[in-house]
């Protein structure tokens, strides 16, 4: 019965090498996976279904940097990768276009604008070239109203780590998990007048979790039994980034409706939308793993 066992183990183990080497009849690796589009979850759902504004806002935003500083965390060797992504700005322009299906605000171009202005550049000189005087001349940049500035401002990496283990008769396992946080920021500001019209921080927690099992056993007098399986789990860092964005804006476009700086097509639905999230910032939200503080739970 122990020769059995052994060799099963055997067979397993090399059967599932084998298995990662092969192509598939498409002539990939068996482990590829194809390109997917971002899951959403339930702060992105919310921000999707924004009800629509009284009229369409221009905004503009030049940059959303990394302010953390942050190297990503290593216990065992020093990494110099960033902790966060330092593409803020592409998803803060995504959130941005979703919100109320794409019917708040009018994003202009700006992280790329040197790139713009040459562009147009390029078209003005061939249109002279060859039209001369009677050259078409381009349709004016559009410019926003409002700016959005801000960024990701902190990353806490092990703010609580822990585990639990137990082990009987030489068969046992363990879990250990580890939390990490990110906080973004972010304001509007007036053109016209350089003022902050609205200020939002969120705080996104991310948590990393690892089982494992294992079996050390004799299973006659001179054959020893050795099994370890485990698998870990990390929530990835940038998606947590865009979550914690996704909000922030969700909660800029609740606020300025607050203060009278947009309003909603329809009163009654936007009344009963700042209703809860009024009730939720009077009372604090439990937080629960891997999810964001959401003003309308």
């Amino acid at each position: 019965m122990s020769r059995n066992i052994v060799r099963l183990l055997l067979l397993s183990s090399v059967a599932v090498a084998l298995a990662g080497c092969m192509p598939d009849q498409g002539g990939r690796d068996f482990l590829e996976q194809p390109p997917t589009l971002t899951p959403s979850t339930p702060t992105t759902l919310d921000l999707d279904n924004l009800p629509k504004p009284r009229r369409k806002l221009d905004i503009a935003v030049y940059q959303f940097p990394d302010l953390t500083g942050k190297n990503e965390p290593n216990d065992n060797v020093a990494v110099f990768s960033h902790a966060v992504t330092q593409g803020g700005a592409g998803f803060v322009v995504d959130a941005l276009q979703r919100a109320g299906h794409g019917r708040w605000f009018t994003v202009d171009e700006r992280t790329g604008l040197n790139d713009l202005l040459q562009e147009r550049q390029l078209v003005k000189a061939t249109r002279a070239e060859f039209e001369g005087d009677n050259a078409r001349p381009l349709p004016p940049v559009r410019f926003a109203g409002l700016l959005l500035e801000g960024g990701i401002i902190a990353f806490d990496g092990n703010v609580m780590t822990g585990g639990a283990g137990a082990n009987y008769l030489n068969i046992g396992g363990n879990v250990n998990y580890r939390r990490d946080t990110v906080t973004v920021a972010m304001r509007i500001v007036s053109v016209q007048t350089g003022a902050v019209l609205t200020s939002v921080t969120t705080t996104k927690t991310v948590y990393s979790i690892g089982i494992q099992a294992n079996v050390y056993q004799f299973v006659s007098v001179n054959r020893l039994l050795q099994a370890e399986a485990g698998v870990t789990k990390t929530e990835p860092t940038q998606l947590a980034v865009r979550q914690a964005i996704d909000l922030a804006v969700y909660s800029t476009v609740l606020q300025g409706a607050q203060k009278g700086l947009w309003t909603f097509a329809n009163p009654a639905e936007g009344r009963s939308l700042l209703e809860s999230f009024a009730l939720s910032e009077a009372v604090t939200p439990t937080e629960l793993p891997g999810k964001v503080k959401k003003p309308n739970s």
